[in-house]
C-alpha cells in the first residue's frame, strides 16, 4: 500500500511561486515605478529647499550689493552697505558681544553637559528618570524659556534674586547689569540647550568597551585617570564635533537678546544676529542687513567646511 505525501498550504504556496515566477516585464516595471516614487519624493525636498532656503540666500547675497528699502526699486552700489556696515559704531560692539558669548558658552556649556553625562553614565538606579529631566528644558520653546529667565532675573521679585535673600547673600542685576548681562544670556542658552549634548556625549560614553575601564581599575586608576586617560581619547572625536557645532550654533544668537534685554543695557548683549534685525526691520536697510548676513555667512562658512572635512576623516577612521 503506497502512501501519498501531502503539502501543507506554505509549501503549496511556495511551490508555486517557484514553478510560476513573475514575467521579467512586470519586475521591470515595478521597480521602474518605485524608482519614480522615490524620485518623486526626492524632487518635492528639493522644491522646497530651493524656495525656502536657497533662494533667499543667494538673493541676500545680490541685496548685499544693492541699496534696498520697502517700497523702491533696487539700486546696484557695489560695496557701499558693507562700508556703512563696517562704520556702524554698533558693529564692532556686536562682533565682540558675539565673540564673548561663543567663548563663554564654551567654558560653561561645554564642560557641564559632559560632566553630567559622566554622572548619568554611572547611574544604576532611577537613569532613564533623569535623562527626561535633563532634557526638558529643549522640550520648551525658545521664547518661552526666554520669558521664564526673564522673570527669574527680575532684579526686584526675581527667583533669582529672591533667593540670594534667602541664603543672606548679595543680589545681582543679572540681565539688566552691563557687567552681568551678557553672562546671564549665557547661563540661559547653556539651560536651554543642555539635554541634547548631554544624550550625544552620553550615547558616546556607552559606546566605550568596558574593557578599558576593567583594565585601568586593575592598573590602579583613580576616577579622574580613568576619565582623562579613557573617556576623554575614547569620545574626543564627538568632542570636537560637539564644539564645531557649539560654535555654529552661539555665534548665530538670537532668541535671548532679542526677548530678555532687547540689546542693551548701553548695547552690551548686541550680538550680529540682533544688528540683522535692527537693519532690516528697524532701519529698513536691507542692503546693509544683507551686507552684514554675508559677513556672518563668510565666517560661518569656515567652521561648517571645518566640521565636513573632520566628520568625513572620522568616517574614514571607523
Amino acid at each position: 500500500m503506497t502512501r501519498t505525501a501531502t503539502r501543507s498550504p506554505v509549501e503549496t504556496t511556495a511551490v508555486r511561486q517557484v514553478e510560476a515566477p513573475p514575467p521579467p516585464g512586470g519586475l521591470g516595471r515595478r521597480r521602474l515605478l518605485d524608482q519614480a516614487r522615490a524620485y518623486a519624493f526626492l524632487i518635492g525636498g528639493l522644491i522646497c529647499f530651493a524656495l525656502f532656503s536657497w533662494y533667499p540666500a543667494i538673493r541676500a547675497v545680490v541685496i548685499a550689493f544693492q541699496k534696498y528699502t520697502p517700497g523702491s526699486s533696487p539700486e546696484w552700489v557695489g560695496t557701499a552697505n558693507f562700508t556703512q556696515v563696517w562704520h556702524d559704531p554698533e558693529f564692532a560692539d556686536a562682533w565682540r558681544n558675539t565673540l564673548v558669548f561663543t567663548v563663554l558658552a564654551l567654558l560653561i556649556g561645554f564642560a557641564i553637559p559632559f560632566v553630567l553625562a559622566l554622572v548619568l553614565n554611572e547611574l544604576r538606579h532611577w537613569k532613564a528618570f533623569f535623562r527626561v529631566v535633563v532634557y526638558l528644558p529643549v522640550m520648551i520653546p525658545p521664547v518661552v524659556t526666554a520669558l521664564l529667565w526673564k522673570w527669574f532675573y527680575d532684579p526686584g521679585a526675581g527667583l533669582a534674586n529672591e533667593t540670594l535673600r534667602f541664603l543672606h547673600l548679595p543680589t545681582s542685576n543679572w540681565s539688566n547689569g552691563t557687567d552681568t548681562a551678557l553672562i546671564s544670556l549665557v547661563i540661559v542658552a547653556t539651560w536651554a540647550n543642555l539635554g541634547g549634548t548631554v544624550l550625544i556625549y552620553l550615547a558616546a560614553l556607552q559606546s566605550i568597551p568596558g574593557e578599558l575601564y576593567e583594565a585601568a581599575e586593575l592598573d590602579g586608576a583613580s576616577l579622574l585617570q580613568r576619565v582623562r586617560h579613557v573617556t576623554i581619547p575614547q569620545t574626543r572625536f564627538v568632542i570636537l564635533m560637539l564644539m564645531l557645532l557649539q560654535i555654529i550654533a552661539t555665534m548665530q544668537v538670537f532668541t535671548e537678546p532679542f526677548v530678555i534685554t532687547g540689546g542693551g543695557p548701553e548695547s552690551a548683549t548686541v550680538t550680529v544676529l540682533y544688528l540683522i534685525y535692527k537693519y532690516a526691520f528697524l532701519y529698513n536697510d536691507f542692503g546693509g542687513a544683507c551686507a552684514l548676513s554675508v559677513m556672518l555667512l563668510v565666517l560661518l562658512g569656515v567652521f561648517s567646511a571645518l566640521y565636513l572635512r573632520l566628520t568625513r576623516s572620522g568616517e574614514d577612521d571607523l
